[in-house]
């Protein structure tokens, strides 16, 4: 056997300290990881707690709350998605579903059009608010169209990021001072003075067993609307 030069032996000795130097970085590298992931996890949890007491302190719907508005009549849930009406306006249909896990009939609580809501502050009866779709940042709309099903006025989802215009704004009617999670309320269209309500027709395809949502003059038991689930801002202290 030839017997090993100097250098080579230094090569073979900086080549097994890289190594062990590498496997060590290696693992700090995965424990820093580790931690983080932990701890982004912790944070996760908290908010979530924290979220789920305010869903659970407030009687009170309130600015900034993101729901699903539930039909107590027909028993389905205010839903839309990034479908056209094949008719009417051409805009993003809303419809209600029965589906209560479906994330598509989130809506946030805002302020009417360029008017400033304070978050965490009660919906008062009588306050004019919008309904943003929370998957595709448009709004609860209403206007003149026809709606596809029954011959009323169309309710549609309008608006880039948020924005639209007063065909937006909806007056939250009932009975007592502020609009209460347990109560029943009816969404009045500011423009055309009409009520959103389930007319109980259905559609075919592509959005086929889904409630048609229109707007009419008159109010009903059809007109009639309760929060249901969502995350609920905690109500801003005085």
């Amino acid at each position: 056997l030839r017997p090993r030069t100097p250098g080579k032996t230094r090569q073979l000795k900086f080549a097994s300290h890289h190594r062990e130097a590498t496997f060590a970085f290696f693992l700090r590298d995965c424990i820093v990881v580790t931690m983080t992931c932990w701890i982004v996890f912790a944070v996760f949890l908290a908010l979530e707690a924290a979220l789920l007491v305010a869903s659970h302190s407030s009687p009170h719907v309130t600015c900034g709350s993101t729901i699903k508005l539930i039909n107590t009549n027909h028993d389905v849930r205010l839903h839309s998605h990034d479908v056209k009406y094949g008719s009417g306006s051409g805009q993003q249909s809303v419809t209600a579903v029965s589906d209560s896990s479906d994330v598509n009939s989130h809506w946030i609580v805002r302020g009417a059009h360029n008017k400033h809501c304070v978050r965490g502050k009660p919906i008062q009866c009588g306050d004019y608010v919008r309904l943003t779709h929370l998957q595709t940042n448009r709004n609860l709309h209403s206007h003149h169209f026809q709606s596809p099903l029954s011959g009323h006025f169309e309710v549609s989802a309008f608006g880039e990021n948020g924005v639209g215009d007063s065909g937006d704004n909806w007056e939250v009617v009932c009975s007592s001072k502020s609009w209460r999670r347990d109560n029943k309320v009816q969404f009045k269209h500011v423009d055309t003075n009409l009520f959103v309500q389930v007319t109980g027709s259905k559609f075919n395809r592509p959005i086929a067993g889904q409630y048609e949502v229109s707007s009419q003059s008159s109010s009903s038991t059809n007109s009639q609307w309760k929060a249901a689930e969502g995350i609920f801002i905690k109500m801003i202290k005085k």
